[in-house]
């Protein structure tokens, strides 16, 4: 028996010094001593836990996580939301708890769906208040979830694994915490090198889908045999199992997620029911009125390994696919660059339609302005200035444009506007994360002599913004105001706000009611200043 804790104190003493590094407060606890845990049966995971109370604050640090991918550049250029949409004019809401524990139970799984107002909350905010993002996460789960299954099966997992990363990283595979967490899993770094995942300055495995996945099922793996409990292997993956244990310690002992959860993190708290929310969400979406929305991306790829260095803009010059497409399928790269060698291939990822091109033309493709990408065949030139090609564009010959951001605009589309990199606009105003705000000036490098024809684009729309580029915006349709009837009690819409937001706002009124009352489909039709109905008065 001691060689059998040994070896489990061990295995926690490598996973937890490396797992999720935030948590600063984690420390090892002996695992033998979970041997004298009694495992609490799973079936008090149940509505009647009364002494559960709602963290209304919870669902903010999974809120904020998803709307940052659903107004990030990749999603509001690759998803077309404009093209034959499926728009209900309404879905459902206020239904009832035995309806919600019905279809969990109805769900084919290994992992407890457990069901409680904690949950009940969750599933309403992927349900009622986010439903454009997950239609959005439906649609690139088609591409994701193939990847997940495979791998999840190789370790003989359950399948809702995949599930998982929804709530880490919304199916963005370059998301990044604050923290430094990265990719489709969240990986930090110290738990991704110890998972014999690859970090250079070109190449970040934790947001290749393929060898990201696999880590995550093998981290994953361990912590259930340490545990022998998905749902706090689950938590443990968010926190790390210090903090686990410290929480089992601090509760007498218990091993049940939910008589645990007022010890957890903070965030943590919110991790399992976020879970199971995520997996009712995905299993009964239709049941919601949400339709999968597919992203410009091919679904059908295949995978050609690289063994010298090769830049996507040579690939995107010699083949019918875009630089922004190559990213999208090829997200682990970090410069645009693939650092191949002859005794370490690479993968690139392609669709279909151009795999065959791509091997008739590997020989042209490789060769194509070579000495400008790779001088001297190197990825950097130490006898240039400008320290090789993944640094921002020579200033020399250019001169500084100021622009203001304007509600609506991100990198992306501001560097198409100015013809420059998004890297290059990063860089010349210290860009974090692709976090701008409206009003602040940013410095834009153009050619000599054409400063005068950029500084107009301060001046523009956004729909001329994008004509400029040859793209078109719908133009909306305009407001009708209508008289405010004295009869009835009126919000005033602000920024932010949704329909679900605004319905809690009043007793007895549901997200329903308030569409009904003003013919609202969803909140698109929302705006700020919008007067709209709430009910009768009196």
């Amino acid at each position: 028996m001691m060689n059998k804790y040994f070896l489990l104190n061990i295995l926690f003493f490598i996973f937890s010094v490396n797992a999720m590094a935030q948590f600063q407060d984690s420390i090892p606890v002996d695992l033998a001593e979970l041997d004298t845990f009694a495992i609490d049966s799973m079936e008090t995971d149940s509505i009647s836990n009364e002494l559960l109370q709602i963290d209304d604050d919870l669902n903010s640090v999974f809120s904020d996580r998803m709307d940052s991918l659903l107004h990030s550049w990749e999603v509001q250029n690759r998803f077309n939301f404009d093209s034959s949409e499926v728009v209900f004019s309404s879905y459902p809401s206020n239904i009832s708890d035995s309806v919600y524990m019905e279809r969990l139970k109805d769900i084919e799984q290994v992992i407890d769906l457990s069901y409680n107002q904690v949950v009940k909350r969750y599933i309403q905010m992927y349900t009622e208040k986010k439903r454009d993002l997950v239609e959005v996460m439906l649609g690139l789960s088609a591409y994701y979830f193939p990847i997940f299954e495979e791998t999840l099966d190789k370790y003989d997992m359950p399948l809702e694994i995949k599930y998982l990363a929804i709530i880490e990283s919304a199916l963005n595979p370059t998301a990044r915490s604050r923290a430094g967490a990265n990719g489709l899993w969240q990986f930090m770094y110290g738990t991704a090198k110890n998972m014999k995942l690859e970090i250079t300055s070109f190449v970040d495995e934790r947001r290749d889908p393929i060898k990201a996945t696999d880590a995550a099922a093998r981290y994953l793996e361990r912590l259930y045999d340490i545990y022998g409990d998905w749902h706090l292997a689950i938590a443990a993956y968010n926190c790390g199992p210090g903090n686990v244990n410290r929480a089992i310690r601090r509760s007498g002992g218990k091993t049940n997620y939910w008589e645990i959860y007022y010890r957890l993190p903070r965030e943590t708290r919110g991790y399992v029911p976020a879970f199971i929310a995520a997996t009712y969400t995905f299993e009964h979406y239709k049941e919601h009125n949400m339709v999968p929305r597919y992203p410009d991306i091919p679904l059908s790829v295949d995978t050609v390994m690289i063994s010298d260095y090769l830049h996507f803009d040579q690939v995107a010059a010699n083949l019918a696919i875009d630089k922004e497409q190559l990213r999208a399928l090829n997200p682990m790269y970090r410069r645009d660059v693939i650092p191949a060698k002859a005794n370490k291939p690479y993968p690139l990822v392609l669709p279909n339609s151009v795999m065959l091109d791509f091997v008739e033309k590997d020989t042209t493709v490789l060769a194509y302005e070579r000495e400008k990408y790779f001088p001297n065949n190197t990825l950097i030139d130490p006898t240039t200035s400008s320290g090789g090609y993944f640094t921002p564009v020579d200033i020399k010959g250019k001169e500084k444009v100021l622009y203001t951001v304007k509600s609506g605009d991100n990198v992306g589309f501001i560097s198409s506007w100015f013809h420059v990199r998004a890297s290059d606009l990063r860089y010349w105003n210290n860009i974090n994360r692709d976090i701008i705000r409206v009003g602040q000036k940013l410095a834009v490098y153009v050619p000599e002599g054409q400063t005068a024809k950029y500084e107009k684009i301060n001046a523009m729309s956004f729909a001329e913004k994008q004509a400029s580029i040859g793209k078109t915006v719908k133009p909306a349709e305009p407001k009708k105001v209508e008289p405010l009837d004295p009869n009835y009690v009126y919000h005033t819409v602000r920024s932010g706000d949704t329909i679900w937001d605004i319905a809690k706002q009043y007793a007895g009124i549901s997200s329903d009611d308030i569409m009904k009352l003003n013919n609202l489909s969803n909140d698109r039709g929302l705006y700020v200043g919008q007067k709209l109905k709430i009910k009768r008065k009196g």
